[in-house]
């Protein structure tokens, strides 16, 4: 018994050496990332003259934090869940013992509680709270309705998960008339724009990249090209001929498609980094074209004043129009009922998305897809046309690609070249992969959290009582972002759906492990 406690004692003992080293080496590394980030800062001063301002406090609170992560990790986080039994709940890395004891009734009423009280009395609340409060009371409002809604998907998980197609469904349908009752129409006008719209055209992105990278295995980083054809084809028809949102929505996903093809030919006989490489140089090269070619697209300048999407031609969203939808149904005039428009008008096009590619993959050229990505070699054996397999996922994935980019001109009312920077290419690409390729389902959620994740830091201006006045979100949100995507593919290197449902099945439909697939497909 002796000799067990002392090897326990020297186990303990070196794993505490071995968490203080590591914790030693992350706050090295956090120095070396951050110094020329957060510890220095260029600024002007009152003779208009750039100064650089040293912020080491700031920096000494970041090293702290890695430092400290790292040494709780190892010491004491690692060793804990090793000891537990790890279930499925919400990520995957919650203990079961852990999430039993979190979410136990009691919890879940003080939760709701206040939950109601600050959505219902949060005006009241907020007028009686000073003023360096509020942050706090918006804050824990916020944790209440997640917790509450983490523990509804801890005790039903199984039933949401059988039928999570249908309930993600109703959520999105219910989501605009929700955010009016909540904050009124003026006030739902961010929600729905930047948490709606634009997640919905960055999923619709995303699945169009998957049939290019997801399903025929082609690296492509210059798919914003498409995005960027699909939005000055819908600006510039609009604009010159007047052509309504209807026939240009079309027609913007058939001149990507084209596009599509036209970059398809060169890069027949690359793969790998090779094609990497020409379809960068192919977005670059589309950009550096709109940015040149000032007597069509403006330049720099960019295109704006393109005309608003209507409902079927029937009713308008133009306030001097006489068929203007609020003043012929007599409501109040407001730029809300646009926005909600749009809201379901993208949801319809990402179902449509999402249907194609769902009964291409169950179709020969699906198959076919699927194949080439595994082995090109095998697929020619078996008398595949690898070229017009090829041909088939760049069009295909480029519609799609014009589709959004149409959809983004309508949104925005003024397209440039700096929305369609090489940076655009990354994020799809990153949902794509840390949703898990080839999943759909993966995919979407990956591109709420980061898209809405990103858009979420621009309001957390509590961030500014923690760190200081100086710390401004909206510059460290890249940063953040770039971090929690290293979390997450750490902890789950094959995206957020770590099974795959195969193609082809014999006598029973069955979800295959991420383990059993190759690294990145399904």
């Amino acid at each position: 018994m002796a000799k067990t406690t002392s090897k326990t004692a020297v186990s303990d003992d070196n794993l505490m050496a071995r968490a203080l080293r590591e914790g030693f080496y992350a706050a090295l590394v956090a120095l070396g990332l951050f110094i020329l980030f957060v510890g220095l800062k260029t600024d002007q001063n009152i003779l208009n003259e750039l100064i650089l301002v040293q912020r080491w406090g700031l920096l000494a609170v970041f090293v702290a934090i890695a430092a400290v992560g790292r040494f709780l990790t190892v010491a004491y986080i690692r060793p804990f869940l090793a000891r537990q039994k790890v279930t499925d709940v919400v990520t995957g890395l919650l203990p079961d013992s852990v999430a039993t004891r979190f979410f136990r009734m009691p919890a879940l009423i003080v939760a709701a509680v206040i939950a109601v009280i600050l959505m219902f009395a949060g005006e009241t609340i907020g007028a009686a709270v000073p003023a360096a409060l509020a942050p706090w009371v918006t804050m824990i409002r916020a944790f209440a309705i997640i917790y509450v809604l983490a523990f509804g998907f801890f005790y039903f998980r199984a039933y949401i998960s059988a039928h999570f197609n249908m309930l993600a469904l109703i959520a999105l349908l219910i989501y605009p008339p929700l955010m009016v009752y909540l904050f009124g129409f003026q006030g739902s006008l961010k929600y729905v724009d930047n948490f709606g719209i634009q997640i919905l055209i960055y999923v619709m992105l995303a699945w169009g990249l998957n049939i290019v990278v997801g399903l025929a295995g082609l690296l492509d980083l210059g798919y914003v090209a498409f995005y960027a054809v699909g939005a000055y084809s819908y600006a510039l028809l609009s604009s010159y001929f007047g052509l309504s949102f209807w026939i240009l929505l079309p027609m913007a996903g058939i001149l990507a498609g084209f596009w599509g093809i036209i970059l398809g030919f060169p890069v027949l006989r690359l793969k790998g980094d090779y094609l990497a490489i020409v379809t960068l140089a192919f977005g670059e090269i589309i950009r550096l074209v709109l940015i040149n070619w000032t007597a069509v697209t403006k330049g720099t300048f960019g295109i704006s004043g393109i005309a608003k999407a209507s409902v079927f031609g029937i009713w308008s969203f133009d306030l001097a129009a006489p068929n203007n939808f609020a003043k012929v149904f007599e409501l109040p005039m407001s730029s809300a009922y646009y926005k909600i428009f749009l809201f379901y008008l993208a949801l319809a096009l990402c179902m449509l998305t999402a249907l194609v590619t769902v009964r291409l993959r169950r179709m020969p050229i699906g198959r076919a897809w699927e194949a080439l990505r595994e082995d090109e070699i095998a697929c020619r054996s078996l008398g595949i046309n690898t070229v017009t397999t090829k041909l088939t996922a760049f069009a295909t994935g480029a519609m799609f690609g014009g589709f959004a980019g149409s959809f983004f001109a309508v949104r925005q009312g003024f397209v440039s070249p700096e929305s369609f920077v090489f940076l655009e290419s990354a994020i799809i690409l990153a949902i794509v992969v840390l949703g898990g390729m080839g999943s759909l389902v993966g995919i979407a959620v990956a591109a709420t959290v980061m898209i809405g994740g990103t858009e979420l830091l621009r309001e957390m201006t509590i961030l500014k009582q923690v760190f200081g006045p100086e710390f401004t979100p909206e510059l460290y949100r890249m940063l953040i972002f770039g971090l929690a995507m290293i979390v997450v593919m750490v902890w789950k290197p094959r995206g957020f759906v770590g099974s795959r449902e195969p193609t082809a099945f014999l006598r029973e439909r069955k979800s295959v492990s991420g383990s059993f697939t190759k690294e990145g497909h399904g």
